[in-house]
């Protein structure tokens, strides 16, 4: 008796291939100096490809508002409608300014998570972050200094905290948790763009760096949690409001039940790792 059936397919198979696509299509802009060309090749490739999945997606954290991003915005719709329904985040290239000089460590990137687990960072672009790889999950806490966590980390790796990297973004808002690194006694690699491939370099045992920290884009945040449990590594993060427009939105929120919270973590726990920590202000 024959049987007759049509291959399974692999999500995660197909992921790459989307992610593929992206990185070959702005691949061909790299050291041009055209960041807009670059991003907009990317983000033509990716969706081309994504409209083949199968799977039922729903944009989360895309390209921005509908407005402002014809294609992978926010609260798009995805694949072929086919089962599972999934949350999708997409970053077609986090590093475009890496990328248009010819530098390093840019990416092509795609999260999905089941439907309804994936953190939605509303109107806040920005987050302070703390990773780590598999070695001292559970032994970091974003409420503690960064020399207290140093500290952990160094406890949990079997290292000094002399002997600790960590990466951060060059930036004047992290002027003050530079002096602390230094001072607690840890090396910094200091990097221009690209803190995706950062937080992932946290969980590869070959990339020298022990520890992410320091406040970069919330998207780029809730795309490297969602690697960085599948790596077996933590992220936390901690939202921050650039101005008081952002605090008086994040407010209004308030009436919102909370996406990351104690009460929803069990369910977004399968994708994301980001938890919703309180509020504080942030000048840049």
């Amino acid at each position: 008796m024959e049987f007759h059936s049509d291959p399974s397919r692999n999500l995660a198979l197909e992921l790459a291939r989307v992610t593929e696509a992206a990185a070959l299509a702005s691949g061909r802009f790299m050291g041009r100096g055209d960041k807009e060309g670059a991003d907009q090749a990317a983000v033509n490739a990716m969706r081309i490809i994504l409209q083949t999945v199968d799977m039922n997606g729903f944009i989360v954290i895309g390209e921005g508002e509908k407005d402002n991003a014809p294609m992978l915005y926010n609260g798009e719709n995805v694949g072929n409608g086919s089962p599972p329904d999934v949350d999708v985040a997409v970053d077609p290239i986090d590093g475009t300014r890496p990328l248009a000089f010819g530098r390093s460590n840019s990416l092509a990137t795609v999260a999905i998570a089941p439907r309804g687990s994936m953190f939605d960072p509303g109107p806040f672009v920005y987050m302070n972050k703390l990773a780590v790889g598999p070695e001292a999950k559970g032994r970091i806490n974003i409420e503690m200094s960064i020399t207290e966590n140093l500290k952990e980390i160094a406890k949990a790796k079997k290292k000094d905290v002399e002997d600790l990297t960590t990466i951060i973004l060059d930036r004047d808002r992290h002027k003050d948790m530079i002096a602390e690194i230094r001072k607690a006694g840890a090396r910094i690699r200091q990097i221009p763009d690209g803190d995706v491939a950062a937080a992932l370099m946290t969980a590869w045992p070959i990339s020298g760096v022990d520890v992410l920290i320091g406040v970069g884009g919330t998207p780029e945040g809730v795309i490297a949690a969602c690697a960085l449990r599948a790596m077996g590594g933590e992220i936390q993060g901690k939202l921050y409001a650039r101005d008081e427009a952002e605090l008086r939105d994040r407010l209004s929120l308030q009436g919102r039940p909370p996406v990351l919270g104690d009460t929803v973590v069990r369910a977004a726990a399968r994708a994301v790792a980001v938890r919703e920590l309180p509020f504080q202000p942030l000048a840049v």
